[in-house]
């Protein structure tokens, strides 16, 4: 394999890179790197003797699930395997059948008395989902989602066991009025909760499980009351895990109002105080899914590298590993590359303001604390939370000149639900885009025959400003809309395959990185097409024509401005 790039100055490695036994490394195999207080190292790294196919085998870090942070607990998985099923829309339910509601309720049980240890227990936050789920759907889903004749039978038989184990709390989210169970308990219709935060989210929780809605103030002040959610000493938390996680995965379940999405937007916005101005006339916020790609490349970080090479300067922002998914994300790549993955905003911003770099990546650990708090709960609830959506749109930096948000999506309907979140945001551009895996990368590929009902992939919707300066408010602001289905074809693509990645960070990065070096072939042709089409659906200076915003990607990329971008911000990440 020839080297991705050579470079005979000082390089430091992976401090805890572990190398499989057999595999022969040279001396500069497998260097990148890292930052050293009073040394500046070289960014260059030679790959000269070991292959990305056996890097792909190394234990850590080169497998996106090995970011999970051990130390949380993991939850039950028969009880998981359930809520994949009953907590989510009401027309993606699957009611469970009589011998999988038998085997979860008698997993509830045992838990509950205590009969179950470890990883076998059912979580606080399992208990509190699937029981908000359950009545969800017995008070508001339509009857293909509501209860089975299995889950009747195993909930008439369990229940009278289950009533005298069960905390109140869970006792109220399984029966909030009394009029689900059929037998006499006026712990439900009496539960209050402990402390005023506690009460609050009790009264909100109240509507939920009846299938409705919430205020604004009224979301807003449930999530500043209950968060940060302490992980490491669960009674002085504000809330029960088992209430908070059925108001989450409960406003998801009965779609989320504009309002609610608004709240969850907002809500920590000054967590840090005021975002910084950064003094550039143009960035983009890129709003990639944080759970991460499970199967195909993810190009994003490439794409930010060659937009920078030409003024368009772009901040990314997510995780190391979120659930469900904990697939492949932009802060396991730049971390295995070496690179600073602890920065605040205000590094960030002299980051973006830097002539020789221009974009830069932000963790919501270190942006959002409170939010990242809730990690191990959301892993509990199973389906995605409405943070899913909102944390895709946020301002973490802002800009003296243009900005523009970019959000990838999956299910129909909350492409304008994002959109409506953008124009809050009061920027001058927004995008949509359904990528593969609801990821941001359009793809070369054809349309398969039997691809799903729905949009397409490679669907963008989104809105160009005409006022040089669009107010913070959604009104007064004129804005130019539009969707397209891109097919790339119609630009000069060959139609490829999208490059299979399998939760490989390392194969992810080989293929980024062949491809900045100038390698022809699908992850080239993915980088050029997600850089110049966004350019020209924004409507970037110079991308006004499709053809010279695609030219214009191809050279930041062919000159090799676009690989020294990346590996200089590699290097600086670490000097800020």
């Amino acid at each position: 394999m020839k080297a991705l790039y050579s470079s005979d100055a000082i390089l430091t490695p992976i401090p805890y890179l572990k190398i499989k036994p057999g595999i022969r490394i040279s001396k500069t195999a497998v260097q990148f790197p890292i930052a050293a207080t009073k040394r500046c190292f070289s960014i260059k790294a030679v790959l000269d003797s070991v292959s990305f196919d056996e890097l792909s085998e190394i234990r850590n870090p080169a497998i996106s699930t090995s970011y999970r942070n051990p130390k949380l607990r993991r939850p039950n998985q028969t009880v998981l395997d359930a809520q994949t099923k009953v907590c989510t829309g009401p027309t993606q339910t699957k009611p469970l059948n009589a011998e999988q509601a038998f085997k979860v309720l008698d997993t509830i049980l045992k838990s509950v008395k205590g009969e179950l240890k470890g990883e076998e227990e059912v979580s606080k936050a399992q208990l509190g989902a699937f029981f908000a789920a359950m009545t969800i759907r017995a008070n508001a889903f339509p009857e293909p989602t509501q209860w089975s004749d299995g889950e009747r039978t195993a909930m008439t038989y369990y229940w009278p066991h289950l009533m005298r184990v069960l905390p109140p709390d869970i006792i109220f989210l399984a029966d909030p009025e009394q009029s689900i169970m059929g037998v006499s308990s006026s712990i439900g219709p009496c539960f209050v909760g402990n402390g005023t935060a506690e009460m609050r989210l009790v009264g909100a929780l109240r509507e939920i499980l009846a299938g409705g809605h919430l205020g604004y103030e009224e979301v807003q002040g449930v999530l500043r009351d209950v968060l940060p959610l302490s992980s490491e000493d669960k009674k002085t938390a504000a809330a029960s895990e088992s209430l908070l996680a059925a108001f989450l995965i409960g406003q998801r379940m009965n779609r989320e109002t504009d309002r609610e999405l608004k709240a969850y937007c907002l809500a920590f916005d000054d967590e840090h105080g005021p975002a910084p101005v950064a003094d550039i006339r143009s960035l983009t916020h890129y709003g990639e899914p944080y759970d991460g790609n499970t199967r195909f490349f993810r190009s994003t970080l490439f794409v930010a590298a060659v937009r920078s090479c030409y003024g368009e300067s772009c901040l990314l922002h997510g995780l190391d590993w979120m659930p469900p998914k904990g697939g492949i994300t932009e802060e396991q790549m730049l971390k295995f590359m070496g690179a600073n993955t602890q920065l605040n905003s205000l590094q960030a911003k002299e980051l973006l303001e830097d002539e020789d770099v221009g974009f830069a990546y932000i963790s919501q650990r270190e942006a959002q604390p409170f939010l990242y708090s809730l990690i191990e709960l959301r892993e509990h609830i199973k389906k995605r939370p409405p943070l899913a959506t909102t944390e895709k749109v946020q301002q973490l930096v802002r800009a003296k000149g243009k900005e523009a948000i970019v959000a990838g999506f999956y299910h129909g309907g909350y492409e304008e639900s994002l959109l409506m979140l953008m124009r809050r945001r009061g920027i001058h551009s927004g995008l949509v885009v359904k990528g593969e895996e609801g990821a941001l990368s359009m793809t070369t590929r054809l349309k398969s025959a039997s691809a799903s009902k729905g949009l397409s992939v490679n669907y963008c919707s989104g809105f160009r400003s005409l006022n040089e300066t669009p107010n913070s408010a959604t009104d007064g602001v004129s804005r130019e809309s539009f969707n397209i289905v891109v097919n790339a074809q119609d630009y000069g693509f060959e139609p490829t395959d999208t490059p299979r990645t399998d939760r490989s960070v390392t194969r992810n990065i080989e293929l980024g990185l062949s491809a900045l070096r100038g390698e022809k072939g699908p992850a080239y042709d993915r980088i050029v097409l997600n850089a110049g089409m966004v350019d020209h659906l924004l409507g970037c200076d110079g991308a006004e024509d499709v053809s010279s915003a695609l030219e214009r990607a191809r050279d930041a990329v062919d000159s090799g401005k676009a690989l020294k971008r990346l590996l200089g911000y590699i290097n600086k990440s670490h000097r800020v």
